[in-house]
């Protein structure tokens, strides 16, 4: 199955999202910042499948969810910092308190 065909699962009670090839988990990490606002901390792609496009495709399916979820982020990640950067049309998801360029 390539990459496109995997969906990201929220996982509410370890605060990330995770997105599981070929049996092995690769997962976005979050906190809540309120109601309406989550703190992207930190992005794992398992070693297994680095360099597949996974934590590319991963991010944008999570900023895909939050985007349907009337949801903002704040990008405390590297990785996530850097694929906003790659894909400025994300920027609308970004909290209005942050710039993407400060990360």
């Amino acid at each position: 199955m390539g990459t496109s065909e995997q969906t990201v699962a929220l996982n509410q009670d370890k605060h990330r999202f995770e997105l599981r090839t070929d049996g092995k988990l690769s997962m976005v990490v979050f906190e809540r910042v309120d109601d309406h606002t989550l703190a992207l901390t930190h992005t794992e792609v398992h070693p297994d499948l680095e360099g597949q496009g996974i934590g590319s495709n991963l991010v944008k399916q999570v900023l895909d969810y939050v985007d349907a979820h009337s949801l903002k982020i704040v990008p405390l990640c590297p990785f996530v910092a850097t694929y906003l950067k790659r894909h400025p049309d994300y920027q609308r998801v970004v909290s209005g308190q942050y710039d993407v360029n400060d990360f």
